[in-house]
């Protein structure tokens, strides 16, 4: 463990800790040690689950941001920019309109195929696009983002379920309960699945010739985390819903002490991402106490001022990108000669 990963999660620890005993109900440690029924309940079935609800929520959309990032070559591409999570929640009204009585797992269900295939079409898209600005890529994801939640709002309007998708059009922890979050589980596997093909990825960010050159299968790695990222941003979706801007602003910031490297870079991204969304869920409750104000106004208002920040920056200095030899030497290969390309890898 890095000095920084280190300091990540003693922070986070802290947060998480104070966190539990902020909120409408008046609760404290000494009670729940002392066995007050009333508090015990609080803790176990509201405090508790919202908090992994927010850790998972922010490790989960930070990772699935660093891996679009790393996989599309670009810094402005996210679950934000790159229509995954309007994709989501236009798969959540489908399944409210033809199986209106399926569960949580069943909306989850069309959520993933949605937003597999939203961050498919974005992808197959600026991939024959003749010129990739990184700028002008993520502006293409947010205006086609932009058409389907046209689409999910037409939808709405005319089947009249506006009121029944507003669940999902902004996130929010006020009613993680416990029960009716356990989804967001599925983030553990699909993180630890990133976590065992960051080289790969590491590998595929770096083009498509180049991975054939190390005997890395381009398409298939592509599509794996690519759908990583998908299935991550659905699963939060469909239990918290939308919030815009972790999977963008959190990556960048890492990448900018830690450098490109995703398997360096994997751990500190998660847990900065989940201390982020933590601490913007305490101020929201702290600003207008005992009210709350939603998760995705305040990371929405920070995200879209860092969002900015960042276009001048990486315009700017431009982006810290691996070259193929610092790519070897974090791989561990040895330099190649010339009847061999990549050597043993």
């Amino acid at each position: 463990m890095t000095r920084s990963t280190a300091i990540l999660f003693l922070l986070t620890l802290g947060a998480g800790f104070a966190s539990l005993f902020i909120g409408a109900a008046d609760i404290s440690l000494a009670q729940i040690l002392g066995g007050d029924a009333e508090a015990l309940y609080v803790f176990l079935a509201s405090r508790l689950p919202r908090l992994l609800a927010i850790l998972l929520t922010g490790a989960g959309m930070s990772i699935a941001g660093l891996l679009m990032q790393q996989l599309c070559a670009n810094k402005f591409v996210s679950p934000t920019t790159g229509a995954t999570i309007s994709s989501a929640q236009l798969g959540i009204l489908l399944a409210l309109l033809f199986l209106p009585e399926s569960t949580l797992w069943g909306r989850a269900l069309f959520a993933f195929l949605a937003a597999v295939a939203g961050t498919w079409i974005f992808v197959w898209f600026i991939m024959r696009m003749p010129m990739k600005d990184p700028v002008l890529v993520p502006l293409v994801g947010i205006m086609f983002g932009n058409v389907i939640g046209g689409v999910t709002s037409f939808l709405a309007f005319r089947f009249d379920m506006t009121q029944a998708l507003s669940t999902w059009l902004v996130g929010h922890f006020s009613l993680i309960l416990q029960g009716n979050y356990e989804l967001v589980y599925l983030t553990l596997p699909l993180i630890a699945l990133a976590f065992v093909y960051a080289r790969q990825f590491n590998i595929v960010g770096m083009g498509r010739d180049f991975s054939r050159s190390l005997g890395v299968n381009y398409n298939l790695v592509l599509f794996l985390g690519l759908t990583i990222a998908a299935m991550i941003t659905a699963a939060i979706v469909s239990v918290v819903g939308a919030i815009s801007y972790i999977g963008l602003i959190v990556p960048n910031i890492v990448s900018l002490f830690k450098g490109d490297d995703l398997r360096a870079a994997l751990a500190d991204t998660a847990l900065f991402g989940a201390l982020f969304v933590l601490v913007c869920d305490v101020v929201g409750r702290v600003l207008i106490a005992p009210y709350e104000l939603p998760i995705e106004l305040i990371v929405g208002t920070v995200g879209s001022l860092t969002f900015i920040g960042l276009i001048f920056y990486r315009l700017r200095f431009g982006r810290r990108a691996l070259t193929r030899e610092s790519l070897r030497e974090l791989l561990g290969l040895r330099p190649c000669g010339p009847q061999r390309i990549g050597g043993g890898a």
